[in-house]
């Protein structure tokens, strides 16, 4: 029997139906592991497959939920047409919240996983089942969080928790939400993956941070008005940075546009306060 490289890992999956976002976070001591193990679709659910992963969970999965099974029903009818499923991990969530995990008999202790309204926690060659635990606990104890940043806590616990026996070296984050990534014209909110590196859930945080500043998005009214003060302020500093011309809303959107900011741009009567502070820094 050939089998597929051990993606031994611990990863969660998720939902936020309040905010319409599914999310999926993981960590492996296997290169690159945001290329295998993570999938979802607004609105339909989220899957991980792990441990001698087989990739076709994935799309093969969202079909069965966009057809309206549910998390339990998805599972079974991947794992019963897998002869090799004892091999298999993988954790699902459906369009309701409902969730469910898989474990293969098979797979390398320590392997386990829990779930609970709205997620799946799961993971094999682990130091021990803490670090499930420290995934299903921190999900369930901060729902005050957006989702994206309710994952990466999940991730940082179960590392401290022991994480996988072997090691570091990746780490994956995705969140998606119906028309609510780039330009409003794509689903996925946040595809972040660091492939190696020695503590990749504390560089996944920082670009996270980078993620956020690019387009996050700052509530219309903490927008600041700009008067001529700031007006002036405005042309002085793009003038500084070669943003020249009397056309202050172009030689904005234009310094944006290589600030990679434009998704925080509307005009110039009124501006993002990331934004001015963006610039300040650059033209300081």
């Amino acid at each position: 029997m050939g089998r597929s490289p051990v993606v031994a890992t611990y990863s969660i999956v998720a939902c936020d139906r309040e905010a319409g976002q599914w999310g999926v976070a993981v960590q492996s001591k296997f290169l690159a592991v945001g290329s295998v193990v993570p999938w979802a679709e607004p609105q339909v659910g989220a899957i991980a497959t792990q441990s001698y992963a087989n990739p076709r969970y994935g799309p093969d999965g969202l079909a069965l939920l966009r057809e309206g099974r549910s998390a339990e029903e998805t599972i079974a009818a991947l794992t019963e047409a897998d002869t090799d499923r004892a091999l298999r991990q993988v954790g699902v969530v459906d369009g309701e919240g409902r969730a469910a995990s898989f474990t293969g008999d098979e797979c390398h202790d320590w392997a386990g996983g829990r779930t609970g309204q709205c997620y799946a926690a799961q993971g094999n060659i682990l130091v021990s089942e803490a670090t499930v635990d420290a995934l299903a606990v921190t999900f369930e104890q901060n729902a005050h969080l957006e989702l994206a940043e309710r994952l990466l806590e999940c991730l940082a616990a179960a590392q401290a928790a022991g994480g996988d026996r072997r090691g570091q070296q990746s780490a994956s984050l995705l969140v998606v939400e119906k028309d609510a990534g780039y330009a409003k014209l794509s689903d996925t909110v946040v595809d972040l993956r660091v492939d190696d590196h020695e503590r990749p859930i504390v560089e996944l945080r920082r670009i996270f941070v980078l993620h956020r500043e690019i387009f996050g998005v700052t509530p219309k009214e903490d927008w600041l008005a700009v008067d001529v003060e700031l007006a002036s302020e405005l042309t002085e500093r793009l003038s500084k940075l070669g943003y020249d011309g009397g056309d202050l809303e172009r030689a904005f959107f234009d310094w944006a546009g290589t600030a990679n900011l434009e998704e925080r741009v509307e005009g110039v009567a009124r501006i993002d306060p990331v934004v001015l502070g963006a610039l300040r820094k650059q033209s300081a």
